[in-house]
């Protein structure tokens, strides 16, 4: 018996599932999810004192690795003058100032407590702003679990059973129209057959909650231009993307300019946070100004921006984007090497990746749902009992950060490589 396994049952007693996040149940790979007791760098370490690299980074916000100075720090300092005041303070206003400066795109940006409340207030406000109702989301795209979202969605609901979640009203999934992702055609066919009817279009820019996929040439673009054309609102999930594959998330890598941008993880540096933001005329329809309610009692949490802003300050000072990009590129080549001959694909964009356990391309999440979930959790397993934690999802990104160094890379990639020979 381990410490774990002891942790586990007890907390099977008394919490859904044993966890409070269901891809942490280990469902998709089998098995128990082990304890972290401390992280540091790209590593954890367990109850029961076993060290792993970690490429889950607490599902993506820690780009600077786990527990950096930079944040401990400020954290600390901030700790000490109050947790929560209640009143605005002038860390949101940082922030805030901090978003748009990066994000052209965000004019005006509230805070929120977590990526989930950021992708249902930008429904809510798509749908005041324009007085329609019906949405279009992407296959496989995941938004948190909010109702009218969690439709054919991804994540923890591809892994464990149906996407489509008990406790959502028929009537409500109804308004969300739901399209493979890379198929313009189809959207299209959805604005002509819906005139007059669609708030928004929303989605990853990157797909990362069924593993990881990409835009084909010229998808968002025409994305763009049909929202245009609509009167419908382009809204992008940044919340994985944003500052993660650049300054300005994917719509900088891409070139294109959403109406409203959902953002999180990184900018609360490890503490729970979300943002969303765009059009000043869009946002000012936000109560106290306009008729869209939001609030949020802990929104603009005085640790969470102190966290947020020095891992931002720290990635802008360090030209950490360049530094994720080189890490990326070295991990992909020694990935590619170890899969070489295989069935298998590997995909990267920047700091993020995904390895599919079956042959590509994969572009939508019906590719994505051919993968040889069996030997991925053989593979999973391998890779974990030889120090190295990948997530234990086929359907999860995987997310590098600046703390991952070369040697941590090679023995990743010696690892994979013996994990994959005992699995085929």
């Amino acid at each position: 018996m381990t410490i774990s396994h002891d942790l586990f049952e007890a907390a099977l007693r008394r919490i859904p599932g044993g966890v409070n996040s269901p891809v942490r149940a280990f469902r998709g790979v089998g098995g128990e999810p082990f304890f972290t007791k401390s992280a540091n760098g790209c590593r954890l370490v367990t109850a029961d004192n076993e060290e792993l690299i970690d490429y889950v980074g607490t599902w993506g916000p820690a780009i600077l690795g786990h527990a950096p100075s930079v944040v401990t720090n400020a954290v600390r300092e901030t700790a000490q003058h109050g947790l929560s005041f209640g009143t605005p303070n002038p860390l949101e206003v940082e922030m805030a100032e901090t978003i748009c400066r990066f994000v052209p795109s965000v004019e005006k940006v509230r805070m929120v407590n977590s990526g989930t409340e950021a992708t249902m207030s930008c429904i809510r406000l798509a749908r005041g702003f324009t007085g329609r109702d019906k949405i279009i989301k992407f296959e496989g795209c995941y938004h948190g679990h909010v109702d009218s979202l969690l439709v054919k969605a991804g994540s923890g609901a591809l892994t464990h059973g149906t996407p489509d979640s008990a406790g959502i009203p028929k009537a409500l999934a109804r308004l969300t129209i739901t399209i493979p992702f890379n198929n313009i055609e189809a959207v299209r066919a959805a604005f002509a057959a819906n005139p007059g009817e669609i708030a928004a279009v929303i989605l990853e820019p990157v797909p990362a909650n069924a593993g990881l996929y990409l835009p084909e040439p010229g998808f968002l673009e025409s994305l763009r231009t049909l929202c245009t054309e609509s009167e419908s609102l382009l809204i992008f999930d940044e919340v994985m993307t944003g500052f993660r594959l650049a300054r300005g998330g994917a719509q900088e890598v891409f070139g294109i300019r959403p109406d409203l941008t959902a953002l999180g993880k990184v900018i609360g540096g490890g503490l729970p946070v979300g943002a969303f933001g765009g059009r000043a005329d869009i946002m000012d329809q936000l109560s106290p100004d306009g008729p869209v309610y939001q609030a949020g009692t802990l929104s603009g949490n005085p640790i969470a921006m102190a966290a947020g802003l020095a891992q931002l300050r720290e990635l802008e000072r360090c030209h950490g984007w360049s530094q994720l990009e080189e890490i990326g590129l070295s991990f992909e080549a020694l990935a590619r090497q170890a899969i070489r001959g295989l069935p298998l694909t590997f995909q990267r964009i920047g700091s993020m990746f995904c390895l599919y356990f079956r042959e590509g391309p994969v572009l939508r999440l019906s590719d994505a749902m051919q993968s040889d979930r069996e030997r991925f959790a053989k593979y999973f397993h391998r890779c974990l009992d030889s120090g190295v934690y990948f997530a234990p999802s086929q359907f999860e990104a995987g997310f590098l950060s600046v703390a991952h160094t070369s040697a941590d890379i090679d023995q990743t990639a010696r690892i994979m490589s013996d994990a994959l020979k005992s699995v085929f």
